[in-house]
């Protein structure tokens, strides 16, 4: 029998204890589990930073894959766990934002409010969430209690003000940056799918940053000299902005606006 997989992602570090209690609590429940470390270094309390790292796993793990995210800057507010199913991936998040992606590029089939207590660890601390109900509601679901069980269906969630997809800005798009990488890359919501979509290709994309003209987008780093900054399509399917063996971030900031524009022919 194949195991049953649970990711996390969290904002934890390393450095402390956090992230291997996690783990203690869901071994202790479903010993069998795989346990895959997706990041435990989101930025403390950015909501955002952990939306965007999930929607980049989403489609890459196996059918029956429970992704756990907790960066919780709300944990022991009002504010609720939800327990999901998108498309063949399975979820336990709090209700902060952090779904935002996932919910605007996948199919819902299921989503519940965490509420049955049965499911939580017997002492629930005001701040370890993580631990006390999110842990023990991915054992369970790795168990086979569908996420129905653990309370009413969510009629409505909390979602971030943040586009996935840039807007269109005349013959081209506005965008700005989802994420900032270790490498200080920035992360645009300019998808490929939608230059693909529009007149001309991909090659024939030209692009500005903060005003700053980069020329048409590029294949990779290398397409430009050492120091310089350069546009492409990074893996994930998102016009990136980089510096070659630098950090855009440092030279451009972490928001600064993105254009994309289809050049003359």
């Amino acid at each position: 029998m194949t195991k049953r997989i649970i990711t996390l992602t969290t904002d934890y570090g390393t450095q402390d204890h956090y992230t291997a209690v996690l783990k203690g609590v869901i071994l202790a429940l479903a010993p069998d589990v795989r346990i895959v470390d997706v990041t435990h270094d989101i930025p403390p309390h950015d909501v955002a930073g952990g939306a965007f790292v999930l929607s980049q796993i989403w489609s890459w793990f196996p059918a029956g894959t429970i992704h756990v995210a907790v960066v919780d800057p709300g944990v022991g507010s009002q504010r609720r766990v939800l327990v999901g199913r998108y498309g063949d991936s399975l979820l336990v998040v709090p209700d902060n934002g952090l779904l935002t992606f996932v919910h605007r590029e996948h199919p819902v089939e299921a989503l519940h409010v965490a509420e049955d207590r049965r499911f939580f660890l017997s002492r629930v601390s005001s701040t370890f969430h993580g631990r006390d109900v999110l842990a023990p509601l991915a054992a369970h679901l790795a168990l086979g209690v569908r996420p129905d069980r653990f309370g009413r269906s969510a009629e409505r969630i909390e979602l971030l003000d943040i586009p996935f997809r840039a807007v269109r800005s005349g013959e081209g798009f506005a965008g700005h940056v989802l994420h900032v990488d270790r490498f200080g890359t920035l992360v645009t919501n300019v998808q490929a799918s939608q230059l693909d979509e529009t007149p001309g290709r991909a090659g024939a994309w030209h692009v500005s940053v903060d005003g700053v003209d980069l020329g048409a987008l590029k294949a990779t780093f290398a397409d430009v000299p050492k120091g310089e900054p350069v546009a492409f399509v990074g893996g994930g399917g998102f016009v990136e902005i980089a510096v070659n063996q630098g950090r855009a971030v440092d030279r451009f900031g972490r928001n600064p606006p993105v254009d994309v524009r289809p050049v003359a022919v």
